[in-house]
C-alpha cells in the first residue's frame, strides 16, 4: 500500500487527493497519536491544545474546516491563526506551548493542490515512525468521543502571528536601513506578513504579487518562477530581490543585475558570516544530496564541514539536533536556523541574508560569489514505475557508468519524488553542455527501465 506521508506531509489536488473527510479523519488520528495535554488556557487544562494555519488557496477554507471539526471532535482545543506561513505555525506551538500544530499548504505546488504538514510539541516536524503511527490510526474503527463540555473549543488567535513577526525581527543581525527591496509573496502566505516585517526591519520595501490572491498562488511567481522578480528589481533600482513560496518557507533572492542566487549561495553567504562571528557550531553545516558539488567545494576551502542528508528540511533538520550543529539548508531555499527556528524559514532567511548585505556594505552579487555553481541538470521523468528506481540493474549500472565518465568534476543523483509520481536525474558536470548530454541519456534509461505498471 503507497504510504499517504510523503516528503513533508500529505499532499495532492484537493477534493480529490485530499478531501474533507479524509482530513478530518487524518485530524482525529492525529489527536489520538499525538494527544498528550498542552498547556491550554482556560478551565479545560486537560484537553490537548492545537495550533491550525493555512496558505491562501481557496480549498484552505473548507480544507480548514473540516480539520478543525476532526480535533475539536476529538476532544482537542484549536487555536486557529488563519493566513500564516509554515514556520509561523511551528514557532505558534513552541510558544503556545501546543501540543503539535497542523498547516493547510502544498507549498510551492499549484493552486488546485493541498497538503497537511504537521509539527509536534516544540514546533518540529513528526519523524517517520510517528507518521506512520497516525495512518496505521486512520485505518482503525474510530474510538469513543467526547461529548458535552469534554469536546474541544475553536477560537481565533491572531495575536501568536504578532508573537512570530516580533520573534523575526530579534533575530536580525542589525537594521536594513537604506536597503531597497523587492520581495515576491507569491499571492501566498507570505502577503501581508513579509513587507510589513521587511519595513519594520528599516528596508525599503517594493511588494510583489503580495495581494494574497490564492486562486493565482504560485502562478508564474514565488521561489519557483523569478522572471517577474528579476524584472522588477531592474526596474525599480532594488539592491536584492527575496521570492518566497506559498506558504513561505523557502527564501530565494536576486542580485541588483537579475541574477538568482539560489539556496546553496544563501547558505554559504550564512555559513561563512556565522564562521566568521563564531557562531556556526563545530563549523559544520549540513545539506542535502541535491546541494550543489560547487557549494561543498566552497566549504571545504573555508574549513567547514559539510553533513550530507536525504532530501527534504525534517531530514536536515534531525542531522542538525542530532549533531548539535545550528545551520543547515536545502539548494531549493529551505534554511534553517536553528538557534531561531525549528524549521525552514523564508521570512528568517531573508532578514538574515539581508542583515549580511547591511553589514558587509557589500552587494549580493559580490557575497554570492563565496560559491561558484556547476552546471546542474533537472529532468524530472513521468509516467514510469518510481518504486523500481534503485532495483534495475539496467538504471544502475547507467548510473555507475555516467559517474566514472564524470570523474571528480560532476556527480550524479538518481531518486523517486517523495512528493510527485516521477523520478528525479539530476547532472552536475563541469560544463552545461556536459550536464545536459548526460541527464538526457539517463533519463531516456529510466524510461526504458522503469515502464510504468498497466
Amino acid at each position: 500500500m503507497t504510504r499517504l506521508f510523503g516528503t513533508d506531509g500529505v499532499r495532492g489536488v484537493a477534493n480529490v487527493d485530499l478531501t474533507a473527510e479524509q482530513v478530518l479523519s487524518l485530524a482525529a488520528a492525529a489527536v489520538e497519536t499525538l494527544g498528550t495535554p498542552g498547556r491550554s488556557t482556560g478551565p479545560a487544562r486537560h484537553r490537548p491544545l492545537v495550533v491550525v494555519g493555512r496558505d491562501t488557496r481557496p480549498s484552505g477554507e473548507f480544507l480548514e474546516a473540516a480539520v478543525v471539526a476532526g480535533l475539536a471532535a476529538s476532544g482537542a482545543d484549536v487555536a486557529r491563526i488563519g493566513v500564516a506561513p509554515t514556520p509561523a505555525v511551528a514557532h505558534a506551538v513552541a510558544a503556545s506551548g501546543a501540543t503539535f500544530g497542523v498547516m493547510l499548504s502544498a507549498s510551492h505546488n499549484p493552486m488546485p493542490d493541498n497538503g497537511i504538514k504537521l509539527f509536534a510539541a516544540g514546533g518540529l516536524k513528526l519523524p517517520d515512525e510517528v507518521e506512520d503511527a497516525i495512518e496505521r490510526r486512520m485505518a482503525q474503527p474510530p474510538g469513543p468521543r467526547p461529548i458535552g463540555a469534554d469536546v474541544g473549543r475553536v477560537r481565533d488567535e491572531p495575536g501568536l502571528l504578532d508573537r512570530y513577526a516580533d520573534h523575526l525581527l530579534a533575530a536580525l543581525p542589525g537594521r536594513l536601513d537604506g536597503l531597497r527591496v523587492v520581495v515576491d509573496c507569491a499571492q501566498g502566505a507570505a502577503s501581508a506578513l513579509a513587507p510589513r516585517v521587511l519595513r519594520a526591519a528599516g528596508a525599503d520595501v517594493v511588494a510583489l504579487h503580495a495581494d494574497g490572491d490564492g486562486v493565482a498562488i504560485n502562478d508564474g511567481c514565488g521561489a519557483t518562477h523569478l522572471d517577474s522578480l528579476r524584472a522588477a528589481v531592474v526596474e525599480q533600482g532594488a539592491d536584492v530581490g527575496i521570492a518566497h513560496d506559498g506558504d513561505a518557507d523557502r527564501c530565494l533572492a536576486v542580485d541588483a543585475a537579475g541574477d538568482i542566487v539560489d539556496g546553496d549561495q544563501i547558505l554559504a553567504i550564512c555559513a561563512l558570516a556565522m564562521a566568521e562571528r563564531g557562531e556556526l557550531a563545530d563549523d559544520t553545516v549540513v545539506v542535502t544530496v541535491m546541494s550543489n558539488l560547487g557549494f561543498r567545494h566552497a566549504m571545504r576551502e573555508a574549513g567547514i564541514t559539510v553533513v550530507t542528508t536525504p532530501v527534504g528540511d525534517r531530514y536536515v533538520l534531525a542531522a542538525m539536533r542530532a549533531g548539535g550543529y545550528v545551520l543547515g539548508g536545502e539548494q531549493s531555499g529551505h534554511v534553517v536556523f536553528l538557534d531561531h527556528a525549528t524549521t525552514g524559514d523564508g521570512l528568517l532567511t531573508a532578514l538574515r541574508l539581508l542583515g549580511r548585505v547591511a553589514e558587509t556594505g557589500q552587494p549580493l552579487g559580490e557575497l554570492a560569489k563565496a560559491m561558484t555553481r556547476l552546471p546542474q541538470v533537472l529532468v524530472n521523468v513521468r509516467g514510469v514505475d518510481r518504486t523500481r528506481a534503485g532495483a534495475s540493474p539496467e538504471l544502475l549500472a547507467a548510473v555507475a557508468a555516467a559517474e566514472a565518465e564524470l570523474g571528480d568534476g560532476g556527480r550524479v543523483l538518481l531518486r523517486p519524488s517523495g512528493t510527485e509520481p516521477l523520478v528525479r536525474v539530476m547532472v552536475e558536470a563541469e560544463t552545461d553542455a556536459v550536464a545536459r548530454d548526460t541527464a538526457h541519456r539517463l533519463a531516456a534509461v529510466v524510461r526504458a527501465a522503469l515502464p510504468a505498471p498497466r
